[in-house]
């Protein structure tokens, strides 16, 4: 493969990170304010210019790391702001909130196969670039989703996980809220070959249920 090809996948993966991560973190705002939270309109935040949501290290660096580490592509941006107590149903209402940016990604994953599987491009009929990009499209948004649902905070599905469970297991929740993402981190970097493996397994699953969907 030549250095040009090299650089045409990695732009590709780029592209759809930004665009996967910019409407995960708009469906979480554009929720919240269909739920009467306005803190994420007030920030701009309900917006698809890519400036407002993308953060450098998780939106583009990680996700070219797991790319070109040959692991499940997932990342993040700019968390959108919600103020739960401003949410209709409290608990729930945040509970709906995060399920919408996993929701928006399951979305995008089976909207890009449907128009791969058709149009024949998935499978190589448009050349071998459009059958990447409609493969990693699909594999890139199961992987944010997958990722996304680990119930560890602040992930979305933790506030999931918040809204069913009893109040002890809420304070533990809470209480590493602020240390979460370091923990998920390293849950990665000690487990990470069982952890690729889980979430391979996941997206090949989904994959499988897709071509179910379309009688294959």
């Amino acid at each position: 493969m030549n250095f040009n090809l090299d650089f045409r996948y990695v732009l590709i993966i780029l592209v759809i990170t930004i665009v996967s991560v910019i409407l995960h973190e708009l469906a979480h705002g554009v929720v919240a304010y269909w739920l009467g939270d306005r803190t994420a309109k007030d920030a701009g935040r309900l917006s698809l210019n890519p400036i407002k949501h993308i953060d450098p290290y998780m939106s583009i660096l990680v996700p070219l790391i797991l790319y070109m580490l040959n692991a499940p592509v997932f990342g993040g941006a700019k968390p959108v702001p919600v103020n739960n107590r401003n949410l209709k149903w409290h608990e729930w209402g945040m509970a709906l909130v995060s399920i919408a940016g996993p929701l928006t990604n399951f979305l995008l994953a089976l909207l890009f196969f449907l128009i791969g599987y058709f149009s024949g491009l998935l499978n190589g009929a448009g050349g071998e670039v459009w059958r990447f990009f409609f493969a990693e499209f699909v594999y890139v948004n199961l992987g944010f989703m997958i990722f996304n649902l680990i119930p560890i905070p602040p992930l979305d599905g933790s506030r999931i996980l918040y809204a069913i469970a009893p109040d002890g297991f809420r304070n533990v929740l809470a209480s590493i809220e602020q240390y979460g993402i370091i923990l998920v981190y390293m849950l990665i970097l000690l487990f990470g070959e069982v952890f690729s493996h889980v979430m391979i397994s996941g997206m090949n699953g989904i994959i499988n249920f897709f071509y179910f969907l379309v009688g294959n």
